[in-house]
């Protein structure tokens, strides 16, 4: 992952547009993490093909993360042109048999001089992830899932310029007759990457079928919707005081958001218990869980009723993660503090 994205910080550094080439570079810089978190799924792959899935996921994410600043910036048509630049995502892993690997992605982003940076993260995604062994598996779902994730994307950013209406009725269509409210389906098509990356790992697996596939886009999409929820919910303080948007102001009560998100949280856990690779997905669920709610805003007058029902509903199986979590936070903040000491010292 660090040579990865070595790799793509010196290709964004190339970028001949200044603006374009200072977002992709602060994007890389900002949200390491997010990287991190997506190369850690490629641990469900199968060794002999896991290094092909690191490369494939790690370019999807990075792809994604750019994506995310270039929807930010200000349009006219928000929605119109935010689904257009996305449009290289979905065009990434809209992948098949081999009849169809000959096809290149087409450039998606030509307006501006970003030097072919989208165009060849695109291109990275689909020449890696039409290799693995069971791309045909997922190539009927992981267009679906990429498409709901991007344009969760593009209209959420759309929100402040043109409202919320486009957003909830986009949800609504999309939800109906599903096993998930809108609501926390909404949640779960914003957090979606992840779903993306699991799939990926799945197609380095060559037993995958296409059931399967389904199955864990499904799981993923509920998983995911525990990625947003708590998300925000760490947030919520902050965002009270400084007045950005946060969506669990869709559900009326806390008490509600409560219910729901450890609703969500116990039929993830039932369900990765009948799934192949099982135990995998339940740590990685375990994981998000215990990453989110080790943090301190999770605690707060406003978070810790629904943190603790979502941890009662996840234990024993979080308690080891959760632990984990709070010793490498506490690491963290031990080396924050002896850097600090350094620069006193030093000065």
């Amino acid at each position: 992952m660090r040579r990865l994205l070595t790799h793509w910080q010196a290709r964004a550094a190339a970028i001949p547009d200044p603006a374009l080439n200072l977002l992709a570079r602060a994007k890389l810089r900002d949200e390491r993490f997010n990287v991190e978190v997506a190369a850690m799924v490629a641990t469900a792959a199968p060794a002999q093909h896991r290094a092909r899935a690191v490369e494939a996921i790690v370019a999807l994410q990075v792809m994604y993360d750019y994506l995310d600043g270039l929807t930010e910036r200000p349009s006219t048509e928000p929605v119109r042109e935010g689904l257009r630049v996305t449009r290289a995502f979905v065009e990434s892993v809209s992948v098949g048999r081999p009849s169809s690997r000959t096809n290149k992605c087409p450039r998606p982003y030509a307006e501006d001089d970003d030097g072919g940076y989208l165009a060849q993260l695109a291109a990275t995604v689909r020449d890696l992830v039409v290799e693995l062994p069971s791309v045909d598996a997922i190539s009927r779902v992981i267009p679906g899932c990429a498409a709901r994730c991007a344009e969760a994307q593009v209209r959420a950013h759309a929100v402040a310029p043109v409202g919320l209406d486009q957003l909830e009725s986009w949800a609504m269509r999309e939800a109906e007759g599903g096993r998930l409210q809108w609501r926390e389906w909404l949640f779960g098509a914003m957090g979606s990457v992840v779903a993306a990356h699991a799939l990926i790992a799945l197609a380095a697996d060559e037993g995958a079928t296409a059931q399967g596939a389904s199955e864990l886009d499904s799981t993923y999409l509920s998983l995911c919707v525990l990625t947003t929820a708590l998300d925000h919910l760490v947030d919520y303080d902050r965002d009270a005081l400084t007045g950005e948007h946060n969506y669990l102001h869709l559900y009326a009560t806390r008490e509600e958001l409560a219910e729901r998100i450890a609703l969500i949280a116990r039929c993830v856990k039932e369900r990765v218990r009948t799934m192949p690779n099982g135990p995998h997905h339940a740590v990685i669920l375990s994981g998000v869980v215990a990453y989110y709610t080790s943090q301190p805003g999770a605690l707060g007058e406003f978070a810790r009723p629904v943190t603790e029902r979502v941890r009662d509903e996840l234990r024993p199986l979080i308690t080891p993660t959760l632990a984990t979590m709070y010793a490498w936070r506490a690491a963290s903040a031990l080396r924050r503090e002896l850097r600090r000491r350094r620069t006193v010292w030093a000065s």
